[in-house]
This record gives C-alpha cells, structure tokens and sequence, in this order.
C-alpha cells in the first residue's frame, strides 16, 4: 500500500510524535482488551486530519492489508506492559491531583458504567470520573475464567443476603454482587447472552421510546460484538470492541449435553443468541467473554484502553454514600473515601450504575423514593418516586447434579452448554434456562442432604420470567444502614410450576443416552414426584446473580425512569444499570447491562453534543 503522507500543514514535531505514541497506545489496549485487529477509522476519528503525517510508520508494520491493523506482533506482551505502566503513573497523578468537579460523574464500574464512561471520555475535552466502592481486578481468580466461582464470598463481592423466605421453607438466600473494578462482569459466569426479541420490545412499549426496541438493540449489537463464529451479517457483528466466542475446544461433556437436548426435541444451533433468541428457544454451546482462558471483563474492555488519558480518572475504593442535590437537581456526589466523606461535584449530569441493590440505596439516601418511607426513617423529602427500591426480580437456579464417570476438569468459565426453552408451549416467550455446570453447583441444604461428590457436574436450572416480585428497603437514615432485601423468590405459584417442568427437562437431559458415557449416577433429586419435588425445589432454589429492575423505566406511577434514563422529577441525574430494566431480561444479564451503558452514551453525547 502506499504510504500516505501528510495532509496537514501542521509540522509540530513533538505534536506528530504525541500522536503516534497516543494512537499506538489505542493498539496495544485493543490487544491487551483482547482483539486482534482494530479499523482504521477507530483509531482517527478523534484525531482529526493532521494524524495521517504520522501513519505510514504504523502501515509498514502493522497493517494487514484490509483496512486495519494486525495486532499480533512479536513485541505485543512488551508493549502490553508499558502500556500498564503509563496506565499506572497516569491514573496515579491523577488520583493524587483529583479536581473538585468534573464534567460527568459515573458512579459504579461495572457493565453499564464502564461503558458510559469510555463512550464519554471517547470526547478528549469531557472530563469523566468513574467512581468504584471495589478494588482491583487484577488477581489470578478473576482473570483465570475457570475460577469465577471463587471470587464469591471474597472482598471482591457485596455478599448481600436476603430476609428469611417462607417460599424457602425460611431459608435466607445470598445474594452476590461483583464489589470490583468491571463489577459482575469481573466476577460472573461470562455468558454473553443477548436477551430474547420479546423483552427489547417490552422495553420499548414500556418506556414508549423505539430506540429500547429489538430491532434498534439488535444495531448495537452488531456495531459493538467481535464475534468469531459463524458469519451472520444480519444479527452479529465483527470488529467491534466486544470479543464474542462459542466457549472454545469445549469440555466433551458440553456438547454431548446439546445432544442431549436435542435427543429430546429441542432445536440446537451455534450460538446462544441470534436466531435462538428470536423464537422458542433451544440449545447451544455458550457464548462467552473469554479468549485463551482468561475474562474479558466489561471494564478491561470498555475502559482500561482509555485509562492513560488525562480526562478519565477511576478512583477505586470510593463508596458513593448520597447525591448532592440543590432543589431538584443533582450536582454531585459523596463519596466515603480515604477515610472521610467527601464531596465532587458534577458540571453537567451524574449517573448512577450502581446496580439494583446499591442505586435504590442512594437515592433513597439522598431523599428520592416513597414519600411514606423516607419520613418514616427521618430523611427529607426531595422527590417521591414510590417506585424505586421495588419491583425486585432476579433469575433463580436449582442444581440437578450427576457424579462423573471419570473427573473432567473445567473448561474455559466451567460451563459451556446451555439452553432456554418454555415450562409451557402456551408462552410466546422461552422462561427457563439452564446451564451445563462442569462442577457440583447446589445450596447449603441440598449439598447436606444429598452429599454430592466432588467429581461431579450439574444441571443448572433456571427460572428466567419469574413472576415473582420483591422489594430493597432502608434500615436506618445513614450509609452505613444496610440494606433489607426482600427477594420473594418462589412467593408467585407460576414460578414454582415453571422450576418443577425445568426440573424435569434438566433430569431428561442428564440422563438421556448422550450423556450416558460421562455419568456414574444421577446424584439429585433424581425420582421426586408432588410434595416431595417441589419440597426439594424450596431447598435447592439459589440466585443465578442476575438482580434488576428496581429503578425500572417506564410510563407509569411506580416507574423511576423515562426512555432518557432520567429520573423523574430530577434534573441531571440519569440511571444507567440493570435497575431500570422494566422485567429481567431473558437469560444472563452482562450483554443486556453492556447495551443499556451504551444508549446511556448515546442519548448523553447528544444531549450535551459531543
């Protein structure tokens, strides 16, 4: 190709070298996020023309000759690590010479905040500052995929806990939430899982915006995914920042699991999302944010890459205690930090991604929520909004689990197959989901009741359009009040019917000829029947770690959002999580909250013109 020489007049050497080094810097970071190849308009949309005096150097070495950049060179880890360092000093000066006010607050870091907070600081004269109660990500248990499951119940989780449930024979469930730079995101399963075309419609009926429905969600998606399976122009995209894959080499026992489903009339095919989740269900190898056994999370992704700028500062261990509001609007944040509470202000909007637990907190701290509530509990009224801390919903699982014939271990996030698929062919919709667990997966009382062995694998079975309904509410007026969650899980009888049919299609499947070579014994429930089943059920029932909807968006009396994101009734004050989702979407949670940050993006960068 040809080299293309300088189209500006601007001869500045130590400018030209700034830039090279800036855009080289975008490179290793889409590396170290985990692509391999970055478009040419990416890196020079911000840059303006005067970067193309400083490509060609870049073309002789990097290019790959289909309008991008190959990011496999020899040098990559070198490169990788000097990137961290500039990462490092950068945001330590940054920290240490923090400003009084920014232009934009996101408070919370993880799928939704993380995006907003790159898509803003996307504009190199926005100053953004993320703020994250968490530490860092960077440990062996959250960048190894396989050991997701051991960062719960660290300092890296909230480790929320329920109010005892009767619908649980009074057993209170934990509830975990990632407490870390990226958030659930650095912490979860990795599933990538779209939501169904039925719950982006929902959304956009609900808030009466277009932009919430399927076919507009299904554009970003394609602009945002990397995806490395089977080419589908129509509902996938490449390029993107999003790595996107089938679990890869998958362990034997997942794709006899897809047999097995399919053994019983279930439709298979490629991915998890696309066509799948367009119609009735059906099964699938996973789609996961894994490359080379290591997370993706949405933070190493989103912001990371942008972390040597001098415009966006990420302060960990900063908990966000309440808003700073004149009147009706927000201009601010406290935040408990270094051992006092301190206040920041915001120029132009605060966010809140905080998720479902901890952004119905705030705002019922800074006095926005049930009027009756607040007054009960001392803390002045600014804003009634009965809705928010209610319409709690979350996905709950229950383990079905098998001892293996002979012990495989875990592969790529540890559970490569899955499927949805409907309790009753009546709904329009799939409402259970069950992932393929390479280890044994079951609450406190089923593992002392049926005592699993180690060398097992499970089934487990979820409830993905639970009817149920609960609720977050304060304890006391002060951050340091916890929070009563009253989760209600199993309390609408359709919840339990739904979990009883998942049940029997999961022991289908388990025990089906496919999966036959890789089973010793059914270990749980095995042959349960009436009482005794759903007995079993109110034992086994534990959260899938999808938790939303408690500022849900919407037109009426109890919803705390419009399709704008703001909260009514406030100016500058915008909620971007799984909280505002009107019903829990239909399958893990991640790529739904991914989307949600970035129409936040979108709708900010147009409001304010960036």
């Amino acid at each position: 190709m040809a080299v293309i020489t300088s189209l500006s007049t601007h001869d500045d050497t130590s400018e030209v070298s700034d830039l090279r080094a800036r855009i080289e810097q975008q490179l290793i970071a889409a590396a170290k996020s985990g692509r391999r190849r970055v478009p040419f308009g990416e890196l020079f949309e911000h840059h303006g023309k005067k970067v193309f005096g400083v490509v060609h150097w870049m073309m002789r070495n990097r290019e790959d000759g289909e309008g991008a950049f190959d990011l496999s060179s020899n040098n990559e880890k070198q490169s990788e690590i000097d990137f961290a360092d500039r990462v490092r000093i950068n945001q330590q000066r940054l920290r240490s010479n923090r400003k009084p006010q920014y232009d934009f607050i996101v408070c919370g870091s993880g799928s939704s905040g993380s995006v907003i907070a790159r898509r803003l600081a996307e504009n190199p004269d926005v100053s953004v500052l993320l703020l994250e109660a968490g530490g860092s990500d960077e440990v062996p248990i959250v960048t190894e995929a396989a050991r997701w499951v051991e960062n719960l119940g660290t300092e890296r989780d909230w480790k929320f806990v329920g109010q005892p449930n009767p619908h649980l024979k009074g057993r209170s469930m934990p509830l975990s939430m990632g407490k870390v730079l990226g958030g659930g995101s650095s912490i979860n399963g990795l599933g990538w899982a779209r939501g169904h075309k039925n719950d982006w419609d929902f959304f956009a009926s609900e808030s009466g915006d277009t932009a919430w429905n399927y076919e507009s969600v299904l554009n970003i998606y394609r602009q945002i995914e990397d995806w490395q399976g089977t080419p589908d122009p129509t509902r996938r995209g490449t390029g993107g920042l999003v790595f996107v894959q089938s679990a890869a080499d998958p362990n034997p026992i997942a794709p006899a699991m897809v047999e097995g489903a399919r053994s019983i009339g279930m439709p298979t095919f490629d991915s998890n999302n696309g066509r799948l989740m367009e119609d009735g269900g059906g099964a699938s190898i996973i789609d996961v944010r894994a490359r080379d056994g290591k997370r993706l999370s949405v933070f190493r992704t989103y912001v990371f890459p942008y972390m040597d700028r001098p415009n966006l500062t990420v302060l960990t261990h900063a908990l966000v205690t309440k808003l700073t509001l004149e009147g009706k609007r927000a201009t601010g944040v406290e935040i408990a930090f270094d051992g006092k509470i301190q206040r920041i202000t915001a120029g132009l909007e605060v966010v809140l991604s905080l998720g479902a637990m901890h952004t119905p907190k705030v705002l019922m701290l800074s006095g926005i929520g049930d009027e009756a509530e607040l007054r009960r509990l001392g803390i002045p009224v600014v804003q009634h909004i009965p809705g928010v801390g209610q319409n709690f919903q979350d996905h709950f699982g229950i383990g079905c689990v098998w001892e293996y014939q002979q012990p495989l271990a875990p592969r790529n996030n540890g559970g490569e197959a899955t499927f949805f698929w409907k309790s009753n062919p009546g709904l329009d919709t799939p409402d259970l989901q069950t992932c393929q667990v390479e280890v044994p997966l079951c609450s406190a009382e089923t593992s002392a009741k049926f005592n699993p062995p180690a060398a097992s694998w499970t089934l487990y079975g979820g409830v993905v359009r639970p009817k149920s309904r609960g609720q977050i509410r304060l304890t006391g007026p002060n951050p340091d009040d916890p929070i009563q969650i009253e989760a209600n899980t199993l309390s609408h009888p359709d919840d339990l019917t739904a979990a009883v049919a998942c049940v029997g299609f999961c022991r289908e499947i388990g025990n089906s000829a496919a999966l036959r070579p890789f089973t010793k014994r059914e270990v749980m429930p095995g042959n349960l029947r009436g009482a005794a089943l759903e007995d079993f059920i109110r034992d086994a029932a534990s959260t899938y770690h999808h938790q939303t909807c408690t500022s849900k968006m919407g037109r009426d009396s109890m919803s705390v959002v419009d399709g704008q994101l703001k909260v009514y009734g406030i100016e500058n004050l915008r909620i971007a999580d799984g909280s505002i989702m009107p019903r829990v979407t239909t399958g893990n949670t991640m790529a739904p909250c991914v989307v949600i940050g970035e129409r936040a993006g979108e709708i900010l960068r147009e409001e304010h013109k960036l």
